[in-house]
């Protein structure tokens, strides 16, 4: 049990250090500049009226899906509704969005080309991990 930690703590170190190093050059390439962590970072009042569309839709959408799921406790529970599954589409759905509304209306017109490679690496990382069941840690 305490090799699955290490390695597990190993994996999540080496992905946070690449995430980080990679976004640091990223920026200092395409003359990004840094976001406040923990932040929406909205273009504009159209994008923060989209991005709380998606929110509150995937939300309902997780409410619906936890129903639909319990009811078919006795049988496989649908793939697609999922949490992880919904949680991946959200994540590509929203920066999609702020892709497209950094391209149109951001004062940087790099700055959708920084989502877009961030929004790349982050669907290689997740699909390595689950593909790989954790990079065969699980």
């Amino acid at each position: 049990m305490e090799t699955f930690w290490l390695k597990f703590i190993l994996i999540i170190s080496i992905l946070g250090l690449a995430l980080y190093f990679s976004n640091k050059a990223l920026r200092k390439w395409l003359k990004v500049e840094k976001k406040s962590m923990f932040s929406y970072n909205h273009v504009n009042d159209t994008h923060r009226k989209i991005d709380w569309t998606i929110r509150i839709s995937f939300m309902l959408l997780l409410i619906i899906s936890l129903f639909i799921n319990i009811e078919r406790i006795h049988l496989e529970p649908l793939w697609y509704l999922q949490t992880y599954t919904i949680m991946f589409v959200f994540i590509i759905v929203t920066e999609t969005a702020r892709a497209v509304m950094e391209k149109r209306y951001a004062e940087n017109k790099n700055d959708y080309l920084f989502t877009l490679f961030q929004l790349g690496f982050i669907i290689v990382v997740s699909l390595s991990l689950f593909f790989t069941n954790f990079f065969w840690l699980l």
